[in-house]
């Protein structure tokens, strides 16, 4: 455990016995050859002129030639043993399993990833972050792409940045900030867990989230946190808000517990939602048996009866007794 963070096991396998190296030897050479360089006697007494067209061997001295024929043999040897084993595959499965040639020789030489420290993380975990960072025992610390790993783990819904830092010789730390869920946005009868700044963070598998407020409707994911204000005004009649529909992406319209919809003005949604509040309180406007209610305009109020509350509201006019004319 590393400042608040969490410190995952070592991803750096005993690499003993996998590179044993060895000085290379070769038969007929003499001693002096892995003594140290070769001496040569220089004649200064007799100097020539090399004839025109000359080749540069016939001017080295015989040792000299013979080594330079030695390593050219190597090299072609080496070469064709290369080349051969990326035909066969066997160059590919080497690097699969234990990096590039730039990522095993900078791990020989002290540069493994030892430890990754990973921080900031609630509804990610260690495994998530790993795979999609893509870093696994094969990469060396000097050859790693921060900016790449960084880049990958901001590709991650979840995640809104990332700090990736190198901490030399052997050792790496990741940084998540990742997005909150605010709420569930519904389109198309798709259902998905949305952040505040309305990007959507993931489907909805279980129930974990289905307390979050919901809204329904296009662009109603872009327009949450204005949602999530109008909750805040609504005051003691949030719990009693199941939805808000955004209607043609201009103005909210909400769903009430008790099947009441209530229609907000396109400008100053907050203010009608307190008018809202203290018609609740007042009157229990959304205790009556209405179909909706329509606050879209700031002299008036409409309230809308449902079909059988107007049904009982005609039969109680007809039996109303009629008022006795005066004659003048």
């Amino acid at each position: 455990m590393d400042g608040g963070g969490r410190l995952l096991r070592s991803l750096t396998e005993s690499s003993a016995g996998l590179f044993a190296l060895s000085r290379p030897r070769f038969a007929g050479l003499p001693d002096s050859f892995d003594n140290g360089p070769v001496q040569f006697r220089n004649n200064t007494r007799r100097r020539s002129r090399a004839p025109k067209g000359f080749h540069l061997p016939a001017l080295l001295p015989r040792t000299t030639r013979g080594g330079v024929g030695i390593a050219l043999t190597i090299a072609l040897f080496a070469a064709t043993g290369l080349y051969g084993a990326v035909r066969g595959g066997q160059y590919q499965a080497f690097v699969a399993a234990n990096g590039s040639p730039l990522d095993v020789a900078a791990k020989l030489v002290g540069f493994p990833i030892d430890a990754i420290t990973i921080s900031g993380i609630k509804e990610l975990d260690q495994t998530e972050i790993l795979k999609a960072a893509a870093i696994d025992p094969s990469h060396s610390l000097l050859f790693l792409d921060a900016a790449g790993v960084r880049e990958r783990l901001r590709a991650l819904p979840l995640v809104r940045n990332a700090v990736v830092t190198k901490l030399f010789p052997d050792r790496l730390t990741i940084a998540i900030d990742e997005r909150d869920p605010v709420a569930l946005w519904q389109i198309n009868g798709h259902l998905s867990i949305v952040s505040a700044d309305g990007v959507v963070i993931d489907d909805v598998h279980d129930d974990r989230f289905l307390t979050l407020p919901f809204v329904v409707g296009e662009g109603a994911n872009g327009r949450v946190s204005e949602f999530l204000a109008l909750l805040d005004a609504a005051g003691d009649l949030r719990s009693r808000i199941l939805a808000g529909v955004l209607v043609g992406e201009r103005r909210w319209t909400l769903k009430m517990d008790s099947g009441i919809e209530v229609a907000l003005p396109e400008t100053g949604a907050a203010e009608a939602m307190a008018r809202l509040a203290l018609l609740q309180k007042q009157s229990k406007l959304l205790d009556k048996d209405l179909v909706s209610v329509d606050l879209r305009d700031p002299e008036r109020i409409t309230a809308r009866l449902s079909d059988d509350a107007a049904a009982a509201r005609v039969d109680m006019l007809a039996k109303r007794p009629k008022r006795k004319v005066i004659p003048e």
